[in-house]
């Protein structure tokens, strides 16, 4: 059993989609759909004065079939997979799974939606079939069994009818066979259920009892202290001079390798609570085979998977290293160079659904570098919106890809509030699921939206800088510097492999990906910057 997510069971759809005939005409179904619901039933009451926890929210599943002969009148082709247009029950945020997760979907994938307040279709939209922000291959969280293989989640809003179509894209060099779209490929339909606030407003006035915060609950707000109490929805901001003491809360408490006592300087990875547990690749160079470091240029943006990983030697520019500054030695003057705090939305904040995700919190030895990602989900949402955008992409990364938790460690959206991600503690070193063979002493911040041709707000950005210069500033680490990585593997650099990159890199410096798109990987420069002047470099 790992964790409560054994709770969770998995149904099975019994009506297969209907031939498609018109693509644009909304058409009831009645087919069932699978439907992964929580445990734990409805939402509790909210306690006097007290805000209501969100309601759960659900997930359903609906399997892709072959879009047959019948429908290539409709602009269907041959080899395409999909769901017919139907109606059902609201959702607001999509994306495509299949059973392995080490496949690869060689496919362009398009959804369109039915908005539930309009009735109005949208027209169809893409969606990125290459989701790299994902627990690393060796990794605990991978070993489990329980991974799927996902696109990128796509925020479409409130929505009550959906359509999707899967095409084939032959890859030259490659077999019919090998460019094959992977097996169970299912649509998930994400309702993130209701903000927090809402449901203290739908519970104002009822009477009984408050309600008994649960165990995980109660877990996840106390690993926060002692920068907040338990129970609080935000982290507050502070000034530069009372940040400093923040350094004391990036203490992890557990066990090491060997079952000796530890913290977040140790030997090796650790899980809390709980057994100790080894989980992936140390980045120190020391521990383990490595090939000679390497100095990676921050500007070389890929947008295909490489067949051959580089053993880390390359030409490219070189930076002056920030290792000498990191906290792994610690000393009295680490906390020199922290940054003044941001507020931070913590997952109570948020509506986290503290159920569904494992219990444990995994932890690596520091925070040498921050790996910038965009969400890749879409720009059509408001600011009021963005916790329902986030309890959404938390539950497709649990319940629909079969993660532990939200990969990203902080989330920033377009008005520049940050938010908490995966638990742990905000000043801990949570080991995330971010960047494929680079989540081992590093930390994933996604801004939410999609950033290859559509700039990212000022705000945002001012954020990303804010955060970094606050919790890089704790592992006593230089926003402008560089450090030294170890690859757990990946397609942009093998297995063992010493890498050198930018403190706050974008995710395509570490794997080959479009990812956090070019409008907002060219931000980072200055995002760098304003980092190290708020550590008062």
């Amino acid at each position: 059993m790992r964790g409560n997510r054994g709770n969770l069971v998995s149904s099975t759809v019994t009506a297969c989609a209907a031939v498609l005939t018109l693509p644009f005409l909304a058409t009831p179904s009645g087919a069932a759909v699978a439907t992964t619901t929580p445990p734990d039933g409805p939402a509790p009451e909210a306690a006097p004065g007290a805000t209501a926890p969100a309601v759960p929210g659900s997930t359903r599943s609906l399997p892709l079939v072959p879009l047959g002969h019948k429908s290539r009148a409709a602009g269907v082709r041959r080899g395409e997979m999909g769901v017919s247009a139907r109606d059902v029950r609201p959702f607001s945020l999509v994306g495509v799974v299949w059973d392995d997760a080490t496949a690869e979907l060689r496919g362009h994938v398009e959804i369109r939606t039915r908005a539930l307040d309009t009735h109005a279709w949208s027209g169809w939209q893409d969606v990125q079939e290459h989701d790299d922000d994902r627990p690393d291959l060796d990794s605990a969280e991978a070993r489990g069994g329980s991974l799927r293989g996902s696109t990128a989640p796509l925020w479409v809003g409130a929505s009550d009818a959906v359509q999707v179509r899967v095409r084939q894209d032959p890859v030259a060099g490659r077999t019919s066979e090998s460019s094959a779209l992977p097996s169970g490929l299912k649509l998930e339909l994400v309702d993130p259920g209701t903000d927090p606030a809402k449901g203290a407003a739908r519970t104002a006035g009822r009477r009984g009892a408050p309600p008994v915060p649960t165990d995980e609950e109660n877990a996840a707000s106390a690993a926060n202290a002692p920068l907040a109490p338990l129970g609080a929805l935000e982290i507050p901001a502070l000034d530069k001079p009372a940040s400093e003491g923040d350094v004391a809360a990036t203490h992890v408490d557990g066990a090491g390798r060997e079952g000796r006592p530890s913290d977040s300087r140790g030997d090796s990875d650790s899980t809390v609570p709980g057994l100790p547990t080894t989980d992936g690749p140390s980045d120190d160079p020391s521990d383990g085979p490595t090939d000679s470091p390497t100095d990676i240029p921050s500007g070389g943006p890929t947008d295909s998977p490489t067949d051959s990983p580089s053993d880390g030697i390359d030409p490219g520019d070189s930076y002056p290293s920030d290792d000498s500054e990191a906290s792994d030695s610690g000393g009295p003057d680490l906390g020199r160079y922290v940054g003044p705090r941001p507020r931070i939305v913590t997952r109570a904040g948020w509506g986290a659904d503290e159920s569904i995700r494992e219990r444990n919190f995994p932890y690596t030895k520091t925070v040498k570098a921050a790996f910038v990602h965009h969400t890749a989900s879409g720009n059509g949402y408001s600011c009021a919106q963005s916790a329902s955008v986030i309890r959404g992409i938390y539950r497709y990364h649990v319940v629909s890809s079969g993660w532990r938790d939200i990969g990203y460690n902080f989330l920033i959206d377009k008005c520049g509030t940050v938010y908490e991600g995966r638990a742990g503690g905000v000043a801990k070193p949570v080991r995330g699921a971010h960047t494929l063979g680079f989540n081992t002493n590093s930390m994933g911040i996604a801004v939410l939206g999609s950033f290859g041709k559509s700039n990212p707000s000022s705000a945002a950005v001012d954020a990303v800088a804010a955060l970094t210069s606050w919790k890089l500033g704790l592992y006593g680490v230089n926003p402008l510097g560089t450090a030294s990585l170890v690859s757990g593997g990946g397609n942009l650099f093998k297995k063992g492999a010493t890498v050198r990159l930018k403190v706050i890199s974008g995710h395509r410096d570490g794997y080959a990906t479009e990812c956090p798109g070019e409008r907002l990987y060219s931000r980072l420069g200055g995002a760098r910057s304003a980092a190290a002047r708020l550590q008062g470099r």
